[in-house]
């Protein structure tokens, strides 16, 4: 199920396809809008975010958009339920009264990866200064990666730059793929 809920209380769960043995990766991209989830605006970070993960032949649900706050919580655990190699948020990292985006990630993850998250903003802020307002997390939840965009098209640009360099190798990791297989050689050509 992608979209909208209906009511702010009416949580969709991601619908993404279980691991079938190919080598095709799964991702749930998660809108934080109460405004989009009511019908009252339009999302128009998610589906930047989806079009990203197509565009790399991955697999993806959403982008599903729920109000802010536990709502973000429910569909990431249902994500995590799912075993999806990533699941992007956007929106609900700022300091308003109803940002939680960080508050519903945190406890679901087992370890953070804070580099990930001051590169996001470090990026972001090269754009504008706001950006250095921004809570967003990364991180480790079992087997998938978790992070946490910024809900402007201009911040999730930013941060699909970020991603673009690492995700391969965070997923490749969380997989058991040896780091000497991912090593960049030097410049003298060693490993």
């Amino acid at each position: 199920m992608s979209g909208a809920s209906d009511e702010p209380g009416d949580v969709p769960t991601p619908d993404v396809p279980p691991a079938d043995g190919t080598a095709r990766r799964r991702a749930v991209v998660v809108v934080a809008s109460t405004r989009a989830a009511a019908g009252t605006a339009d999302d128009t970070t998610g589906p930047v975010i989806r079009d990203w993960f197509v565009a790399r032949g991955w697999l993806v649900e959403g982008p599903v958009v729920v109000a802010d706050g536990e709502p973000v919580g429910a569909v990431l655990e249902a994500a995590l339920e799912w075993g999806v190699d990533a699941v992007v948020t956007t929106g609900g990292t700022g300091v308003s009264p109803t940002d939680a985006t960080p508050e519903m990630t945190l406890p679901l993850l087992d370890r953070e990866l804070p580099g990930i998250a001051e590169e996001l903003r470090r990026r972001g802020a090269a754009s504008t200064p706001l950006a250095v307002l921004s809570r967003g997390l990364a991180g480790v939840a079992g087997g998938t990666f978790v992070v946490n965009l910024p809900g402007s098209r201009g911040g999730v640009r930013d941060g699909l730059a970020v991603l673009e360099d690492v995700l391969d190798h965070v997923v490749d990791q969380l997989h058991g793929v040896d780091h000497a297989q991912n090593r960049h050689p030097s410049p003298e050509g060693a490993a």
